[in-house]
């Protein structure tokens, strides 16, 4: 039965929805165990939409690669059954041929798909005349540009409802997390595109269940607009990503756990509060900024003094120095070593880039 202009209205309105919460199974592996599922996901009244992967694309062959078009039906069935909306992912177009066949209310585009520039544009030319809302999920490498192209791709193709999906990112050396959050990318996606709905992905990012609720609320405190999280009837028989989900009845006892926060409040006492604090911020961000420019005038004069003399602009020693005494006396300033290490890192740039252009100064510097 084709979903009438209404239908379409309505569920187009629910992905604006704040909190909106998402949940099923990461896959659909038989009938009887998704409907099972989403039955009782939908009897706890906490979920607005259902979710289960398809197709699944796995980072070696052998694995087990979705149900496959036959699973659609049963998406259809759990919306009838439950009266939720169902969504599934695409990463191609006949993925995107078949899911609107079969009336899927929602999409996603997966973080291997993101990645792709031309699966992107593939699967965004197979929407063109379409009224599906899509959700894209950030591309697996820590690329914000590669995200925001994705959301251009889309758009171009006349995809009205565009939403985001924060599921962490793949990073060298990262032992907590499956996927490392990086909230900094979301938080600048978020800064660029406000008005596109930012869901959290905690099960992807965390990989395990035990972190779940950390990762959650922490998406809650940056005011993200919603969660996604995958459930299953019976997590530890799951056919994939076992260990990052929950059933239905321990994901309502992680709602509960879970502190909602508002982006803002009409008391008047706490924003004027706020508003001296913050006034206090610009002023402390204006002094700061005198002080890294005073400091770039002396590194331009070094910069000098090395050129007269034919010294080079890199002192490993110095560099190694500056590193150790920052680090220390950031700790005792209550100064995570990461942050001390970033910001070094970027002053030292800006400082060679300006002592370059002491030594080099017909040459265009960036």
């Amino acid at each position: 039965m084709e979903q009438t202009p209404a239908e379409i209205a309505s569920v187009a309105a629910l992905t604006r929805k704040k909190p909106l919460l998402i949940s099923g199974p990461c896959s659909a592996e038989t009938e009887e165990q998704l409907l099972d599922t989403c039955n009782q996901l939908a009897q706890t009244g906490r979920v607005d939409m259902l979710r289960a992967g398809i197709w699944k694309p796995r980072t070696k062959p052998g694995g087990f690669e979705g149900i496959g078009t036959k699973g659609l039906p049963w998406l259809q069935k759990a919306r009838e059954q439950t009266g939720l909306p169902v969504m599934v992912e695409v990463a191609t177009p006949k993925h995107v041929e078949d899911s609107l066949a079969f009336e899927m209310d929602v999409l996603w585009i997966g973080a291997r798909t993101t990645v792709n520039p031309f699966s992107v544009q593939a699967v965004a030319d197979a929407l063109r005349g379409t009224d599906v809302p899509v959700f894209i999920k950030n591309p697996i490498n820590p690329d914000v540009e590669l995200w925001a192209g994705a959301v251009e791709r889309l758009a171009k193709a006349g995809v009205k409802q565009i939403g985001l999906i924060h599921r962490g990112f793949s990073s060298y050396g990262n032992m907590e997390y499956r996927n490392a959050p990086l909230w900094q990318l979301p938080i600048e996606m978020k800064r660029r595109m406000p008005e596109l709905p930012l869901i959290c992905d905690p099960s992807h990012i965390c990989g395990r269940r035990d972190l779940l609720a950390d990762v959650a609320q922490k998406a809650i405190d940056l005011d993200f607009d919603g969660l996604m999280l995958e459930s299953h009837r019976d997590p530890d028989q799951a056919w994939s990503d076992a260990a990052q989900q929950v059933t239905p009845t321990n994901l309502v006892a992680l709602l509960d756990s879970l502190i909602w926060r508002h982006e803002t409040t009409d008391r008047q006492e706490f924003l004027t509060v706020l508003a001296k604090l913050r006034d206090q911020i610009n002023h402390i961000d204006d002094e700061i900024m005198q002080l890294i420019s005073s400091r770039m005038a002396v590194a331009e004069k070094i910069g000098t003094y090395k050129k007269e003399n034919d010294i080079t602009i890199l002192q490993p020693n110095r560099w190694n120095e500056i590193l150790e005494r920052g680090v220390n006396k950031g700790a005792k300033l209550g100064l995570t070593r990461d942050f001390i290490l970033k910001y070094f890192d970027a002053i030292h740039l800006e400082s060679i880039n300006r002592q370059n252009r002491v030594m080099n100064p017909h040459e265009d510097v960036k």
